[in-house]
């Protein structure tokens, strides 16, 4: 895109990490993947009876987006009201988080943007943990 106004290119704007990533089938196909390793740890699947697994799915890839910088908005319930009722144990919550790490490694994603994601994801451990 060139400025015809004083003929020097406009600079580019800087993609969210969302779009770094690739966007919602890259989130979607990350959101699966985690399921998958959540679903198969013991410790965890308890949390996880009687759960809608499509609809969560589909709040899991809102959330996740927009906590990368997608622009359609998550309009499901606070952590801290989704998860009160469960007794989640920061043992749990770990658990969650490593199972999330091997996710994004497992899709290609590197150590750094990992990290990031981690902070952005890391102050909700206060509205999850509850045991």
């Amino acid at each position: 895109m060139t400025d015809t106004t004083a003929g020097t290119p406009a600079p580019a704007a800087t993609p969210t990490l969302f779009e770094q990533l690739g966007g919602e089938e890259a989130v979607g196909a990350v959101v699966d993947l985690f399921y998958d390793k959540v679903l198969s740890d013991p410790d965890l699947q308890p949390y996880f009876t009687g759960v809608d697994l499509d609809r969560l799915k589909q709040h899991q890839r809102r959330f996740i987006g927009q906590a990368l910088g997608a622009t359609r908005p998550y309009s499901g319930r606070s952590m801290r009201t989704a998860h009160e009722h469960l007794a989640v144990t920061e043992d749990a919550f770990g658990r969650v988080v490593t199972h999330l790490a091997g996710a994004l490694t497992e899709a290609g994603v590197d150590e750094e943007t990992i990290g990031t994601i981690a902070q952005r994801l890391l102050p909700l451990k206060q509205e999850i943990v509850t045991a």
